[in-house]
């Protein structure tokens, strides 16, 4: 497969890379700064890398890089500094999904498209009861308030779920939902749930980036991981060890 990743250059997008590479797929990668990636990226002949910021890239551009491309995956984060949360643009997560989702309806593929969209465990899947407490909702609340990313990751899912739905010609999609991440260097023993099976702010668990990069990465390459998936929101942890 080809696959288009945005975000590829941050902490998970780049595990998210590596594994696409390791499964032989051809990668496209838009980043801001090419300069930080491995040096390894540059000689390989199954990754283009395209230098640009997604949210300055024309529709005709994305609909371009995305024309033949089977997958999409978006690892799209905002920077943990003061700009990063509290600047423009607040809704870059939202924006690059409604936008990606766009160029893909375009180009018109004969068959859809995996669009995977990294998400969080902070954030419910309103298309099913997941109950969370009453302080957890509280805090969730503030969050909303205080936290402009947060309201993102939200929004982005939503846009997922009720805009693009479960029926869409050209597009399938999941939203992966990791936990408390993490910085390992190699992929280890994780498990994948419907909904959180912990609270995401009182009790959170430990979810790997390798882990979630892997996860991903198989979801595009594993046709029956994928039909279990796809239209719903997996949340994935680390296994205890």
């Amino acid at each position: 497969m080809t696959v288009l990743v945005v975000g590829a250059s941050g902490a998970t997008g780049r595990h998210l890379v590596e594994q696409l590479l390791i499964k032989k797929h051809k990668v496209k990668a838009i980043v801001r700064a090419p300069e930080k990636l491995p040096e390894l990226w540059r000689n390989n002949d199954h990754l283009q890398i395209i230098t640009a910021s997604i949210s300055a890239v024309s529709e005709k551009k994305l609909s371009e890089y995305s024309r033949d491309c089977q997958a999409v995956v978006s690892c799209l984060g905002h920077n943990l500094s003061w700009k990063g949360i509290y600047g423009q643009p607040r809704k870059l997560v939202t924006d690059a999904t409604r936008r990606l989702c766009d160029a893909i309806k375009v180009n018109k593929p004969e068959q859809a498209v995996r669009f995977i969209l990294m998400n969080t465990t902070g954030n419910r899947n309103r298309d099913l009861n997941e109950p969370i407490s009453f302080a957890q909702k509280c805090v969730i609340a503030l969050l909303r308030l205080l936290l402009p990313p947060h309201v993102d990751n939200e929004k982005a899912a939503d846009y997922l779920r009720i805009k693009i739905g479960q029926h869409n010609k050209y597009i399938e999609w999941t939203a992966v939902r990791p936990d408390g991440l993490s910085n390992d260097n190699e992929v280890s023993d994780y498990e994948i749930h419907p909904s959180p099976i912990r609270s995401a702010i009182f009790n959170a668990g430990k979810t790997s980036r390798i882990n979630v990069g892997h996860f991903m990465a198989t979801l595009i390459s594993d046709n029956n991981l994928w039909q279990k998936w796809k239209g719903k929101m997996p949340v994935i942890y680390n296994k205890p060890s």
